[in-house]
């Protein structure tokens, strides 16, 4: 991922607060002299350091990867709109260049891969506590019914970062004019994904 100095994290917590707040992304696997990685879309909870938690079906063809290169990159994308050519080049928009706007975190992880029963359950009551608070779910259990029979269905896995790639890319190359222009034609067009953009613009702003 090209990151210039303009679109790069201001530092760690920027990147951070952020992936706090996220919970969905891709679990991406090379293993080793593989023509292609696996690619696994999937749930996850951060701690807010460099722990990361998850877990997939059993049958996932992604756990011979993993089992010979413990390695993965988890890549989390979210803010991305279309930033049409007239209003990124508003002088001569004949020739306008158009561009993407966009929050894009990737973390390099060292993985562990979790079979021990009661390990799996503590991890997914952690998961729990993250998604549906207050549910009333039971605590899951490794030894009584029905968690003990579907625990083996699981396995976990815990990722430890060791590296991160982070982008804001929200217009930092450009003036604040024609920042403030870009933010009233988001509003204006208001699409699916224009005011998370533009909640991020006036975020980097600050």
């Amino acid at each position: 991922m090209l990151i210039h100095p303009w679109d790069a994290a201001h530092d760690d917590a920027e990147w951070r607060a952020w992936l706090s707040t996220h919970d969905f992304g891709q679990l991406i696997a090379g293993g080793v002299g593989r023509d292609l990685p696996i690619v696994n879309p999937v749930h996850f909870a951060y701690d807010g350091d460099r722990t990361v938690l998850l877990h997939l079906a059993r049958p996932n063809p992604v756990w011979p990867l993993l089992e010979e290169h413990p390695r993965a990159l988890l890549a989390v994308i979210d803010e991305h709109t279309y930033i049409r050519s007239d209003w990124n080049t508003p002088a001569d928009p004949p020739h306008g260049v158009p561009t993407s706007y966009y929050s894009s975190v990737q973390l390099e992880c060292d993985v562990r891969l979790i079979d021990d029963a009661a390990e799996k359950a503590a991890l997914l009551d952690r998961q729990l506590a993250r998604f549906e608070p207050g549910s009333g779910r039971a605590a899951v259990s490794a030894t009584e019914a029905p968690d003990k029979r579907l625990l083996p269905g699981i396995r976990g896995v815990e990722l430890t970062v060791t590296g991160v790639r982070a982008k804001f890319k929200f217009g930092g190359n450009k003036q604040p004019a024609d920042r403030s222009r870009i933010d009233a034609e988001l509003a204006r067009r208001d699409g699916p994904m224009d005011a998370g953009a533009r909640a991020r613009l006036a975020q980097r702003e600050r």
